[in-house]
């Protein structure tokens, strides 16, 4: 029976999540059938995320009987309705000029009309999967009013560029503005053009690329730099232990050395070596850092994973593909975080195994709910389309609790059975041993501080990027960029931490292991406050609506990038350490 509940469950996640990865057509037309001209959703054009459904503005309304389209779960969470026009538009049948509708305009319609442009309100449509975009009007200067004179277009001229059977490419154009003034009657029209093109079916959505804005010198000269970056720390880490080290362990390698020189070496001896009775020491609230610690390793495998099938599937075609593929990945890997951090807890000889499984399948996503909640409540209080339905939340907490949940436990109880074992180099002293004062710069807090500059530094032109796309229009889609952009941030973010780490224990302290990880999770810090300058700087962005989503969204993206950046410098902090224990003499 539970193989069979299981089963039923998981057809009914693939059923609801399929959409997004294929089209409910084979999007080719015969001669004169119907093409549908789907609308979508209407806001101010500086603020993205601020977006409403189409028919919130008085337009004429298809019939009560419209159909709705829903293409999958990233689709409703990224705040999609598309609704059918009822615009009759035919394959390959040009339309001169016909009228959608007569439109009747009160004071009403017009002021909400003239709040709309004043707002600089633009609107989306879909033919095809393909999106047409334009403004509701235009403010024109009058020389006999203050405020400008509110003109509507009226009319829509449909541009469709076809390849024997398929729709290859639409463009949206809007003429004949007419002044918005109560008890007047306007016609809304349009007209349907259609060309033949020879660019092939897979290619259609080069045209959406904006190849300059990605592929400009400055990416490629920012990949350069940061590969010169890793260059420079693995050649200071190798240093470290090829040198520095090599001297300690020949000291204790020496085994003819009479009593006076051991006598002497033992009084000049100073800094990581004499911590190594409690540098294994388990760390406080030890549940906490091995559910964090997990939670970015399987957070580190997600991005690698979304960014390899990004490549191969293009998933920038499909609206909400990514965030579909995100969630379902998410779920699917949550075994990685369970295995991670029961190993690492069971090493330090926890106790409290139900709060640490409990805990690693649960922080990551209660911290993103607690965010969304606000967000959502926000939404829902303007009326917005980016308010997530309740049926849509019912089935991310079902994949949750029936996917994500159970594999973190599982992970949980193989990692403590398969790689529990402890194995430290050197035996934890009883007493723990007073850390002496040292200069302010070798304190935990300034290292870790410290730690994430220079792992931003190599990703912060891609960052740049990155928020370009997401809150300025712009299709990203160069993720063999990002695949190397998380490469080096990886390689970095280990090679800092190391280092930290080495000044840290070198300073007689050895509570490395939070120190380690605050100091690679402080790259999330760093991308937080420049959000804050791109806010200001780089977009024109304004009400409470949109600054909350802005910076709501972005705590949530910069909580993920925390957690994973503070896994992997841990990781390569804990490696790092046992290695260089591993050979001196431990009483």
């Amino acid at each position: 029976m539970p193989s069979s509940s299981a089963s039923v469950l998981l057809l009914l996640l693939v059923s609801l999540l399929a959409p997004t990865f294929a089209s409910d057509s084979d999007h080719k037309y015969q001669d004169g059938e119907q093409v549908t001209l789907w609308v979508n959703k209407v806001g101010p054009y500086n603020n993205p995320q601020e977006t409403y459904n189409y028919y919130s503005l008085p337009f004429c309304r298809p019939s009560a009987n419209n159909v709705h389209k829903w293409g999958g779960l990233g689709e409703v969470l990224g705040g999609n309705e598309l609704i059918d026009s009822e615009i009759a538009i035919k394959f390959l049948k040009n339309v001169d000029r016909n009228v959608i509708c007569p439109l009747e305009l009160d004071e009403a319609k017009v002021k909400h009309f003239k709040d709309a442009i004043e707002s600089s309100y633009w609107f989306e449509f879909f033919m095809d999967d393909l999106p047409l975009w334009g403004f509701v009007g235009e403010l024109h200067p009058d020389k006999n009013s203050e405020n400008g004179k509110h003109v509507l277009y009226t009319h829509k001229n449909i541009v469709v560029k076809y390849n024997k059977d398929q729709i290859i490419h639409v463009n949206l154009t809007q003429d004949n503005p007419r002044p918005l003034e109560a008890g007047r009657t306007v016609d809304l029209t349009y007209s349907v053009q259609w060309i033949p093109t020879n660019v092939t079916f897979p290619r259609r959505f080069d045209v959406y690329l904006d190849y300059p804005f990605f592929e400009h010198q400055i990416h490629w000269f920012s990949i350069f730099n940061s590969f010169m970056m890793v260059i420079f720390l693995t050649g200071l880490v190798s240093m470290i232990l090829m040198r520095t080290l090599r001297n300690d362990y020949a000291k204790y390698a020496r085994e003819d050395d009479d009593l006076e020189s051991l006598e002497r070496d033992v009084s000049e001896e100073s800094g990581w070596k004499l911590v190594h009775g409690d540098v294994f020491r388990p760390a406080s609230s030890l549940v906490l850092l091995s559910a964090v610690v997990g939670t970015g390793a399987q957070l580190a495998l997600l991005v690698l994973l979304v960014i390899l099938m990004a490549i191969v599937g293009t998933l920038y075609v499909g609206r909400g593909a990514i965030v579909t593929t995100f969630i379902v990945c998410y779920a699917l890997t949550s075994f990685v975080s369970g295995y991670v951090s029961g190993g690492m807890y069971s090493r330090s000889g926890g106790k409290h195994w139900i709060k640490c499984m409990v805990l690693t399948a649960s922080l990551f996503p209660f911290l993103c709910f607690g965010i969304g909640f606000l967000l959502n409540t926000i939404a829902i209080f303007y009326g917005s389309l980016a308010a997530i339905p309740f049926g849509t939340m019912v089935v991310v907490f079902v994949i949750w609790g029936f996917i994500s949940f159970p594999l973190a436990l599982l992970g949980t109880v193989v990692g403590r059975n398969w790689s529990g074992a402890p194995n430290n180099p050197c035996r934890v002293k009883t007493i723990p041993r007073p850390i002496p004062e040292k200069k302010w710069y070798l304190t935990p807090s300034v290292v870790s501080l410290m730690g994430g500059l220079l792992p931003f530094g190599s990703i912060f032109i891609e960052m740049y990027f990155v928020f370009t796309s997401f809150w300025n229009y712009k299709v990203y889609y160069v993720y063999g960029f990002m695949l190397l952009v998380f490469v080096i941030l990886v390689i970095v973010t280990v090679c800092v931490t190391i280092v930290g780490t080495y000044f840290l224990l070198n300073a007689e302290n050895y509570h490395w292991q939070w120190t380690s990880f605050f100091s690679a999770a402080s790259t999330a810090v760093y991308v937080y406050l420049y959000s804050i300058y791109y806010y200001y700087v780089k977009t024109k962005m304004s009400g409470f609506f949109q600054t909350s989503f802005y910076f709501g969204y972005t705590m949530m993206f910069c909580l993920g990038l925390g957690i994973l950046c503070g896994a992997v410098g841990y990781l390569g902090s804990n490696l790092f350490v046992r290695r260089i224990y591993r050979n001196i003499k431990c009483d």
